[in-house]
């Protein structure tokens, strides 16, 4: 099997603020459950507040991940 051509690498960039993991993951913890939570009858104010809070506790976890895979990334790189 041949190596592939010369692909363009990503350029370095600083991590995403926590903010922005907090909001994400918060939007996917609330698209994960709210039509369950809907055919249950949850109402959608407490489910957004719960998605939220779970947002908060993951954002942290998420935003290291994100760190390792940018210096996995970097490390990768071939220099130039």
């Amino acid at each position: 099997m041949t190596d592939p051509p010369d692909v363009p690498r990503l350029p370095p960039r600083p991590p995403r603020s926590l903010a922005i993991h907090w909001l994400v993951d918060a939007a996917v913890a609330f698209l994960a459950v709210v039509i369950v939570a809907l055919f249950w009858g949850v109402p959608l104010l407490p489910l957004a507040i719960a998605a939220l809070v779970v947002g908060a506790i993951v954002a942290p976890f998420t935003r290291r991940a994100e760190i390792r895979a940018l210096d996995a990334r970097a490390a990768t790189e071939e220099p130039t």
